[in-house]
């Protein structure tokens, strides 16, 4: 299990066979992936699938991590970096199980994950895609400090494009 990074209450790890379970339970709540365009998983081994051939560490040196509590281990969802090819930007991203919703695990990560982006990985600005009307990420991503660029269409949905350049004391 590689740890990627670990805040006061939570560590962000790479993914491992075993999430498998918790990615379908994720992606099956209606709630939790009504804005993100995803499809849930049919199966337990759909999950398994995906992970098995998530290859974004290796093509690109990051990606979505898992998003564990320190007391407990228990993955609670995920959040990340994932780079766009055809647009040439990463961006940062997460899910939540609905039962960790509104305790700050989606902002805590969130700007750890920035945090990495710039230091880690030099990169120089990070984005975010959030659907119009999913005002609950729009604030998380507000509270990281990005900043509304303009509306898109991202994956057929209309979208807000934010964005956050690297402080320049890192």
């Amino acid at each position: 299990m590689k740890i990627i990074a670990i805040t006061s209450r939570l560590y962000l790890r790479e993914f491992v066979l075993d999430d498998a379970n918790h990615f379908y339970d994720l992606n099956n709540d209606k709630d939790v992936i009504k804005y993100t365009g995803d499809p849930p998983f049919k199966t337990v081994s759909e999950a398994e699938r995906f992970i098995k051939n998530y290859s974004e560490y290796d093509n690109y040196g990051y990606g979505r991590w898992a998003v564990c509590l320190k007391d407990s281990d228990n993955f609670i969802g995920f959040c990340g970096l994932k780079f766009h090819p055809e647009e040439e930007i990463t961006e940062v991203g997460f899910r939540f199980f609905k039962n960790q919703w509104n305790k700050g695990y989606a902002t805590e990560s969130a700007i750890t994950c920035i945090d990495y982006g710039f230091s880690k990985l030099n990169l120089t600005e990070i984005y975010a895609h959030v659907h119009v009307n999913n005002l609950a990420s729009q604030q998380v991503i507000k509270k990281c400090g990005l900043h509304l660029l303009k509306t898109i269409q991202y994956d057929g949905q209309p979208t807000y494009l934010y964005s956050i350049k690297k402080p320049k004391d890192l």
